[in-house]
């Protein structure tokens, strides 16, 4: 784990991928919107504002635009990737309900290190390399988990 993966709680985290995610849809981070996409209240974002200021993550004064430091920027896209790769594992390889799987790589993503998100990112390249081969082993695995469920319901 790098050491700012040890600064920053998961709470930080989701703080720093809100903001990526605003300024990469082409919306302003401000305040109120983080506060909007996080669901929390405005003090709170104030406080988290500051603390990823303090650790350059981020360009912040109040009342203004919101805008990532390269250092942010780099922390910011591993935090969207590791999320973007466990949704992707959770709802196309293992076939969970798309929702349940956002919610479980939103849980998940803070739990994880570098190490098991390169590994799952590896494997998720076998899996693609596998179905342009003409395997499709996310099919075949919920396939078989159809199976596996109706021979246990007897």
């Amino acid at each position: 784990m790098t050491m700012l993966s040890k600064q920053l709680s998961a709470s930080l985290e989701d703080y720093l991928e809100a903001i990526f995610v605003l300024s990469q849809s082409g919306k302003v981070a401000r305040c109120k919107n983080i506060s909007e996409q996080l669901q929390v209240a405005r003090s709170s974002v104030t406080g988290a504002l500051r603390s990823l200021a303090e650790k350059q993550l981020i360009h912040y004064k109040p009342y203004g635009d919101i805008v990532l430091t390269e250092k942010g920027l780099c922390a910011a896209s591993r935090i969207v990737r590791r999320h973007e790769t466990l949704g992707f594992f959770f709802g196309d390889v293992l076939g969970a309900d798309p929702q349940v799987a956002q919610r479980a790589a939103c849980r998940a993503e803070h739990a994880i290190g570098p190490e098991i998100t390169v590994r799952l990112t590896t494997f998720l390249d076998f899996i693609a390399d596998e179905s342009a081969a003409g395997r499709n082993l996310p099919q075949a695995f919920q396939e078989y988990c159809s199976h596996y469920r109706q021979g246990n319901e007897d």
